[in-house]
């Protein structure tokens, strides 16, 4: 465990970063976490100071977990950088495109693997990414070259504005009840923010 935040000061953190966004402080856009503290704070007490994290756009928790100062991600945020947060000192890098980090993490896990190191991969993706090509060609190669690589889907149900499993017609996530695979996690959790924003119409 590198940070020891919990529950209730991650959420004090995005309910700051709610307030602010919906105040017009914030000219950009921001996706927010609730509900998933606890899933988070567990992933995280397995995540070590020198590994490598990637997200995608909601990458907040991850950043205070990784051990980057709350000021100095808050600031990132306000600066329009939410859903691109980079903290190289620290390791932790986000993009806001679908699926974008899931090869450049792959690759680092191989090269992790070819240098003979010890430090490990975790690449954060929701539910929606988790069931593209992308997202299992890079999972079915991690698995066969049993590179150093966690991936984490996060369920929340939502695909922007659109319920995940009816825009591809399944019942559940692929991986979903698969808790004997070797490279993924899988949580589900119920946000009480929408897919983007804090609830509240911002006029940038």
């Amino acid at each position: 465990m590198i940070s020891d935040l919990n529950a209730k000061e991650l959420r004090a953190f995005e309910t700051r970063v709610a307030e602010a966004f919906n105040a017009g402080k914030i000219h950009a856009p921001v996706h927010l976490y609730s509900g998933n503290e606890e899933q988070m704070i567990e992933v995280f007490s397995e995540v070590e100071p020198e590994d490598w994290v990637l997200c995608s756009w909601r990458s907040h928790y991850q950043c205070l977990l990784k051990g980057v100062p709350q000021e100095d991600v808050f600031s990132e945020i306000v600066a329009g950088r939410s859903i691109s947060l980079c903290f190289p000192d620290y390791r932790i890098f986000s993009s806001a495109i679908v699926g974008g980090v899931l090869p450049i993490a792959t690759g680092i896990a191989l090269s992790v693997k070819r240098a003979g190191a010890s430090n490990r991969v975790h690449c954060f993706l929701g539910d929606m990414t988790a069931e593209t090509g992308i997202a299992h060609e890079c999972i079915k190669y991690a698995t066969n070259f049993d590179l150093p690589i966690r991936f984490v889907v996060e369920d929340n149900g939502k695909s922007v504005c659109t319920d995940t499993f009816s825009a591809w017609g399944a019942e559940n996530s692929s991986f979903a009840g698969r808790g004997d695979h070797p490279k993924v996690v899988y949580y589900r959790y119920q946000t009480s923010y929408p897919h983007a924003g804090a609830g509240a119409r911002v006029q940038f």
